[in-house]
């Protein structure tokens, strides 16, 4: 039998896994230091390209920021109706936009799952993602404001083409994650290959699936609300305007409206996650 260490006795010595674990490790620690080295060294060469040296410009007699600020901070609402509005044709359009993206996405992230499709299918349809999830989406609003003119639609196939890369990415790497045994006891009844993706493989990604979609939406509103400024329709449209005009009480204002909106879809979405994962 093992003695105890008595009440006010002794206390028992440390076992040899507890010392070890208590003992420096070098290795780690001269392995972070590095690291950090590395990112002090990257922030010092990047120190005179980035201007950061001129910091000191928001505070030296800047009439104007101080006079934006007052203005900013006494927001005019009389055109509240039409904020409202073009909020949510904001929202409308970062919601064609998702759903867009979550219907040619699905098929995409099968195709682009190594654990589904063979080789030579996942390497150009991953190649395929990349291209579009590394473009951004104000980028392809520029491009298709230019082919279609101003207005929703633009910001609608932008947010369209740029989350068809990350809709897919996120599906394709919850379906490499499934479960294969209830795809093994789907193929053992003598299914077809795409009733062993309808019955043995959808079933297990739904949930992860609406969960991404839902993050993607709330997401997308934020970059809806930025699309406008380039023509691109929504109520960033409506705040680029009241700023190049230095109408700067009505974009703080709009400021709000967007803050608010943003803000209530995120709890919504936050809640209906948690619900569905």
């Amino acid at each position: 039998m093992h003695a105890r260490a008595e009440p006010g006795g002794p206390a028992a010595a440390p076992s040899p896994a507890v010392l070890a674990a208590l003992r420096p490790q070098w290795a780690n620690l001269l392995r972070t230091a590095v690291i950090l080295g590395a990112i002090v060294v990257l922030l010092g060469l990047s120190w005179y390209p980035t201007e950061m040296n001129n910091w000191t410009r928001l505070f030296k007699g800047n009439d104007f920021l101080t006079s934006m600020v007052g203005q900013f901070l006494d927001p005019d609402f009389t055109s509240l109706r039409l904020y409202l509005v073009k909020m949510l044709e904001t929202v409308q359009i970062a919601l064609w936009g998702t759903v867009l993206a979550i219907i040619f996405g699905a098929p995409l992230a099968l195709l682009a799952s190594s654990n589904i499709a063979p080789a030579w299918v996942v390497f150009p349809m991953r190649r395929l993602m990349d291209a579009s999830r590394a473009i951004n989406d104000l980028v392809f609003a520029v491009l298709f404001v230019a082919v279609v003119g101003l207005g929703p639609l633009p910001g609608v196939l932008a947010i369209f083409v740029h989350n068809l890369g990350v809709v897919s990415k996120l599906f394709s790497e919850a379906v490499e994650a499934i479960d294969a045994r209830p795809v093994e006891g789907v193929r053992t009844t003598g299914a077809t290959r795409l009733q062993e993706i309808l019955y043995g493989v959808i079933p297990q990604v739904i949930p992860l699936w609406s969960s991404f979609s839902l993050y993607r939406f709330e997401t997308n509103v934020r970059s809806a609300t930025v699309l406008g400024i380039v023509g691109a329709g929504g109520i960033g449209f409506t705040f680029n305007e009241a700023f190049k005009g230095f109408r700067f009480e009505e974009a703080s204002a709009i400021i709000i409206v967007m803050v608010v909106t943003v803000s209530v879809i995120d709890m919504i979405s936050s809640r209906l996650r948690k619900m569905l994962v």
